[in-house]
């Protein structure tokens, strides 16, 4: 598939996924500006309405882009890491401390893959099958960011 297919240019974060070394993580720190300047010239509604065109253009585009390859879900696809990353994010204010810790959180869960996600990750195919573990990965950070935030409040940490 060409570089420059529309489904290629999306599904790789336009061409961030080919990124050396961990594309994955390159995908979840290009997630945390625009997360912060979604958030904080939209609020919270920009970051959710871009999250679900990402969720149905990035399934789409994953799908096409991973058909095209040799590989049911190719590394370089991160438009799921990117809509993960967002969905970890949703409920925290555009602040570097709950973002830092978010980031973490993500990767950790990506990379590791607790059940159910490791479930969703080998259980699907196409672009719902690439989507679906991130998704689910993003779900955990999400509550995981929120219970870490609460008790650093109880130590005088706020965001």
């Amino acid at each position: 598939m060409s570089f420059w297919h529309p489904a290629y240019l999306i599904a790789t974060g336009f061409g961030i996924g080919r990124l050396p070394l961990a594309p994955g993580t390159w995908g979840s720190l290009v997630a945390l500006p625009a997360a912060y300047y979604l958030q904080l010239y939209g609020g919270r509604g920009a970051l959710l309405i871009a999250l679900l065109v990402v969720l149905v253009i990035g399934t789409w585009a994953s799908g096409v882009a991973a058909g095209a390859s040799d590989s049911e879900d190719p590394g370089e696809i991160i438009i799921d890491e990117i809509a993960g990353q967002w969905l970890t994010l949703m409920f925290v204010p555009p602040d570097w401390l709950p973002y830092a810790i978010g980031f973490v959180l993500f990767r950790v869960f990506d990379i590791f893959k607790p059940w159910p996600v490791s479930y969703l990750d080998t259980h699907g195919t196409g672009g719902i099958g690439i989507m679906q573990d991130d998704v689910a990965a993003g779900l955990y950070a999400m509550l995981s960011l929120h219970l870490i935030l609460f008790a650093l409040s109880f130590v005088g940490v706020s965001t």
